[in-house]
């Protein structure tokens, strides 16, 4: 039988890629450090979608977190044909400000275990002619943002790997999909309910069943790049032609420059 593995399932998109991906039938493997989050994914799918639910308790931040999620695939015999990346984590504060325990989590979060779960799992893939891989980038990925430069820089990184990725896969028949949504009404953003049903009433906010539906169409369908939503569209558009040295007069402005310092 083959699976999907989903990083970070238990909430936000992660719970909408597992359970997407069961209601067409796939397997699930739920990875998480939310145990009890992941209980009730596993309940839920088993009520609604005749599928099997394996569920994968760790911290994916931790050094060698990728090497145990795959020895335990391994020792169960599981055959992974689908590897969504979508574990994260959001940090608002300057570079200087952040707690260097906290820069460490986000970079071993987004990239370090991204990619040796990537190496793992691909190396499989590759031999077996098929399967398909999901990175969860960022709309931030396009242009520098001040408070979230490291959130950024990781989304960055994420962005060139699965665009390089995709080259040396696509000739075994293993698809990369890339994703960059901007924002997106999950517990990410603590807003009161009038601000998050404006935003997502102007389109500048997009809701995560709706991103999470759209992704997998266009990873199965061997897309390499998906950005969710018109608002986030032009948002890249617009920030991938407009050189980063055009923020810093806005930077220095008195007010912004204050807001800055506090953070």
């Amino acid at each position: 039988m083959s699976y999907a593995l989903i990083t970070g399932a238990s909430s936000g998109i992660g719970r909408h890629y597992a359970l997407e991906l069961a209601s067409q039938g796939y397997n699930i493997v739920a990875v998480s450090n939310q145990p009890e989050q992941l209980a009730a994914l596993k309940e839920e799918i088993s009520i609604k979608h005749n599928t099997t639910a394996i569920t994968i308790d760790c911290d994916l931040a931790k050094e060698g977190a990728a090497y145990d999620v795959y020895k335990q695939c391994r020792n169960q015999e599981l055959d992974i044909e689908i590897l969504i990346c979508n574990a994260g984590m959001l940090l608002f504060s300057t570079l200087v400000a952040t707690d260097t325990k906290r820069l460490t989590t986000i970079i071993n979060l987004h990239c370090t275990t991204t990619t040796l779960l990537c190496r793992l799992f691909g190396e499989q893939m590759k031999q077996q002619h098929r399967g398909h891989i999901l990175i969860m980038s960022s709309a931030t990925a396009w242009l520098p943002y001040p408070t979230i430069s490291h959130y950024g820089a990781t989304k960055a990184y994420l962005k060139n790997f699965a665009s390089a990725l995709w080259y040396e896969l696509r000739p075994y028949n293993v698809s990369v999909t890339s994703v960059y949504p901007g924002a997106v009404d999950t517990p990410f953003y603590t807003l009161s309910d009038k601000k998050r049903k404006m935003f997502l009433r102007l389109g500048i906010m997009t809701r995560p069943e709706h991103v999470a539906h759209r992704a997998i169409k266009g990873m199965l369908r061997g897309r390499r790049r998906y950005i969710p939503g018109i608002f986030t569209k032009i948002v890249v558009a617009i920030c991938s032609l407009i050189p980063a040295r055009l923020f810093y007069p806005i930077l220095r402005i008195g007010t912004i420059r204050r807001l800055l310092e506090r953070i």
